[in-house]
C-alpha cells in the first residue's frame, strides 16, 4: 500500500522537526530536512504497521484532501 502523507517541516534549535497531521501529529527530527522527512517515512511506517498489529484502522488521507497552513494574526 502506498499514501501520501502531508508533513509539517520546522526549523527549530538547528534541526528539523517534523508533525504528520493525519496520524495524531507525530512527530520527529532530523540534523538536516532530508535525513527529518527519510525518519518521518520509517516513523508514518512503523505507525501504519503497529496500528494494523492492534487491530486500529487509520484514516489514510484521500487523495487531493489538504490541510491549509495559516499564519493567523492575534492581538495580546
Amino acid at each position: 500500500m502506498t499514501a501520501n502523507f502531508q508533513v509539517i517541516v520546522e526549523p527549530e534549535d538547528g534541526v528539523f522537526v517534523t508533525y504528520v497531521p493525519a496520524l495524531d501529529f507525530v512527530s520527529t527530527y532530523g540534523a538536516t530536512r532530508e535525513e527529518a522527512l527519510e525518519r518521518t517515512r520509517e516513523l508514518i511506517a512503523g505507525y501504519i504497521e503497529m496500528a494494523r498489529k492492534e487491530g486500529v484502522t487509520i484514516g489514510v488521507p484521500e487523495t487531493g484532501q489538504r490541510a491549509e497552513l495559516v499564519d493567523l494574526a492575534v492581538s495580546a
